[in-house]
């Protein structure tokens, strides 16, 4: 089954806007996406009907939001194939997800023991475990990535020991689309006794992925990035792994009963929820995944496969043009530069003419460091996206080459 993508983009208002007096052409996805009404009108129904605090309250309004509150969790958990819905802790995005691991692994790593990361990395998924690192002196590997984007998984099978206690790694980098082959990792990682957390930001629009059929230990997602609101995601644990880590933050909802002499804490996923939450957001998140199932992620990995396969082949019509990340397995993501052309006067024309793409490092510099290079252009591609729309790129390219050079 296709999709009407005149019927999706009508879903999208801001897609109805102008930018600099010409239609908006939105290639910035892996970004931020862009919120369809459905999502929209949920966050505005809450406020208009049901704003209340959840969890604590007796009367209807509380009661209410906070079913459809845990409504949400329990779409998110079924979606996602976790086994329980407690496994899944609401954050504010997937940022929020590592660092409440890595704080967690604090109190459980030791001097001389491993971590593995990979090069291609989005800063948050390399920040924390240095900061983790230099607290408990474990030590810090690295999977070496080759010039298609792609990890040395024979260098990741040469640093995998005994001493190894976490991989973490991203399914999808935001910067090259490489689909990394993470059910590989999990299982030799799992085979040194070594736990596994992925960073699923930029794979969860694209690809929905089963963490039993993985076995993955954590995976952390952000709704922004699959169509929902801002400020609201998840990270998925294993129930007995999240029981080992010592809670995040203090303060209301994670507790369980408070004396100035002891305080005992509550059961999952209250625990990693302190404080007054985004109620609204997770609620929406709840709703985006209603979308998502609604065209099916099998029909939108399509479309964006033939997004992907036009794009590429136009872009490479353009004299001088380079594109990094070449791999066959990746998401509607292509980044590249112009010979002579900085990154950033190219995407500041295209902005003039209503297209609007990404530009510098995008939090990945070790990338940008392999291929010697400042930061790129970066166009990336969801399912209101049209082949009309990748023309237009295109001729806005070669306008920008005629001003620039």
């Amino acid at each position: 089954m296709g999709i009407n993508i005149d019927k999706i983009r009508a879903d999208f208002p801001i897609l109805q806007r102008k930018v600099n007096d010409v239609p908006l052409i939105y290639l910035d996805n892996a970004a931020t996406s862009q919120t369809p009404k459905q999502v929209i009108d949920t966050i505005a129904n809450y406020y208009a009907k049901y704003n209340a605090n959840i969890h604590r309250g007796v009367h209807t309004l509380s009661q209410e939001a906070t079913e459809l509150y845990e409504g949400a969790r329990k779409n998110i958990q079924t979606y996602f194939n976790a086994k329980e819905s407690h496994e899944i802790i609401f954050t504010s995005g997937t940022t929020h997800g590592i660092n409440l691991v890595a704080s967690g692994y604090a109190s459980l790593l030791n001097k001389g023991e491993e971590l593995i990361v990979s090069e291609i990395e989005h800063h948050s998924n390399i920040v924390p475990w240095q900061m983790l690192c230099e607290q408990t002196g474990a030590e810090l590997k690295v999977i070496p990535m080759n010039i298609n984007g792609e990890l040395e998984m024979s260098a990741f099978d040469r640093l995998l020991n005994a001493k190894t206690r976490l991989v973490v790694v991203n399914h999808v980098s935001n910067a090259l689309g490489t689909i990394n082959p993470i059910k590989e990792i999990i299982k030799k990682a799992h085979a040194v006794n070594a736990k596994v957390l992925i960073d699923g930001a930029q794979a969860a629009p694209h690809i929905k992925a089963d963490f039993q059929e993985i076995d993955v230990d954590f995976y952390t997602v952000s709704a922004h990035k699959m169509y929902g609101p801002t400020g609201v995601g998840f990270l998925y644990g294993k129930e007995e792994l999240l029981n080992s880590l010592p809670p995040y933050q203090g303060g209301g909802e994670m507790i369980h009963e408070v004396t100035f002499e002891k305080t005992t804490y509550a059961e999952l996923p209250h625990k990693f929820e302190a404080g007054t939450p985004n109620i609204s957001g997770g609620i929406a998140f709840g709703a985006t995944i209603d979308f998502i199932k609604g065209i099916g992620i099998d029909n939108i990995a399509n479309h964006e496969k033939t997004l992907l396969e036009y794009a590429t082949k136009s872009l490479l019509n353009i004299e001088g043009l380079h594109i990094y990340g070449n791999v066959a397995n990746k998401t509607a993501v292509i980044s590249f530069n112009i010979e002579g052309i900085h990154p950033y006067d190219l995407g500041n024309i295209l902005d003039k003419l209503g297209i609007a793409v990404r530009t510098g490092h995008h939090c990945a510099q070790p990338i940008m460091s392999y291929y010697n290079i400042p930061g790129t252009v970066r166009a990336s591609f969801a399912v209101y996206n049209t082949l009309s729309e990748i023309d237009t790129l295109v001729k806005g390219i070669q306008k920008a080459i005629t001003l620039l050079k």
